[in-house]
């Protein structure tokens, strides 16, 4: 188990579809993300059980250390060995948990799995440029921009950037070198 200051990572189990359902219900998390399928509680529970099979993935509920109460979930996924590279996403649930410092500890452990047990080279995020917070929460945590898709969302009447950002092994071993 991968464990910070406040929060803990760990595998998804039954118990979190519940709240990973009702988050995909949140207008503010699905702003920021940018989806915008509605999905049903069996797809999510479908989903998870495919995800739990799939060897290019590993996904995690981020827990709050003091309760063990699940504030959100994260994955590294489109794991490819070949390249050592992975994609990675992270979702906390519920606004009252945004600004806490939470989103950024669990993105650390994430990365320390990434690099340390998987022992890959690149971990890649895309965010929308309309979350300025998830934006400061990745550079917070040592991924650097590389690029943008100018305009590539349209939601709530407005375009957004993608931007691109990734962290490498040698990023990381920089940052916790200090």
């Amino acid at each position: 188990m991968n464990t910070g200051n406040n929060v803990y990572l760990r595998p998804i189990e039954d118990k979190d579809i519940d709240g990973i359902f009702d988050s995909l219900h949140d207008e503010e998390g699905l702003y920021l993300t940018g989806t915008r399928k509605v999905f049903t509680k069996e797809e999510v529970q479908t989903a998870y059980e495919r995800f739990n099979k799939d060897s290019t993935r590993h996904d995690f509920a981020i827990c709050l250390i003091e309760n063990d109460q699940m504030i959100g979930d994260l994955a590294i996924n489109d794991i490819d060995r070949d390249n050592s590279k992975a994609m990675f996403r992270i979702a906390i649930h519920n606004k009252d948990n945004y600004g806490k410092g939470y989103g950024t500890e669990a993105v650390m452990l994430a990365q320390k799995f990434t690099f340390e047990e998987l022992r890959l080279n690149r971990l890649e995020l895309q965010v929308y440029s309309h979350n300025p917070r998830g934006i400061r929460s990745y550079e917070k945590a040592g991924f650097k921009r590389e690029g943008v898709l100018r305009q590539s969302l349209y939601m709530r009447n407005q375009y957004s950037d993608e931007i691109i950002m990734s962290m490498l092994y040698e990023d990381y071993i920089k940052l916790n070198s200090k």
